[in-house]
């Protein structure tokens, strides 16, 4: 069985940073792209920003300059570093994984639960 689990998110100020975390557990083989999503509310799902296993990164242009994404392969986990956060940043983010799985040899996307993360004006 694979997770994910996300930790980090918050309640900030406009201005201020958070640092989201995500690390994958479980019966993993090899992951390939991981990525952050985020989701407000009556909105739907939006990518912000990805990484391949090489370390290519590819952002959102609406937080381009501002948040910054990065992973440790030993440690199967991403990161996404938030700074300069703004009220329309408010929203639950989400770490994606396309990831094989030992026992199945298949690759999958996963999703963690999601982590609340809300900037105050």
């Amino acid at each position: 069985q694979v997770q994910l689990v996300e930790s980090g998110g918050g309640l900030v100020q406009a201005g201020g940073s958070l640092r989201l975390s995500c690390a994958a557990s479980g019966r993993i083989f090899s992951i390939n792209d991981m990525g952050w999503y985020r989701q407000a509310p009556g909105k739907q799902r939006e990518l912000v920003a990805g990484i391949s296993s090489g370390g290519h990164t590819n952002y959102a242009d609406y937080v381009k300059g501002r948040f910054t994404i990065s992973r440790d392969n030993a440690k199967n986990t991403v990161y996404l570093q938030m700074n300069s956060l703004k009220p329309e940043d408010t929203a639950v983010y989400y770490c994606n994984a396309d990831l094989m799985d030992i026992a199945t040899r298949l690759w999958s996307d996963y999703w963690g639960q999601g982590t609340q993360v809300t900037v105050s004006s």
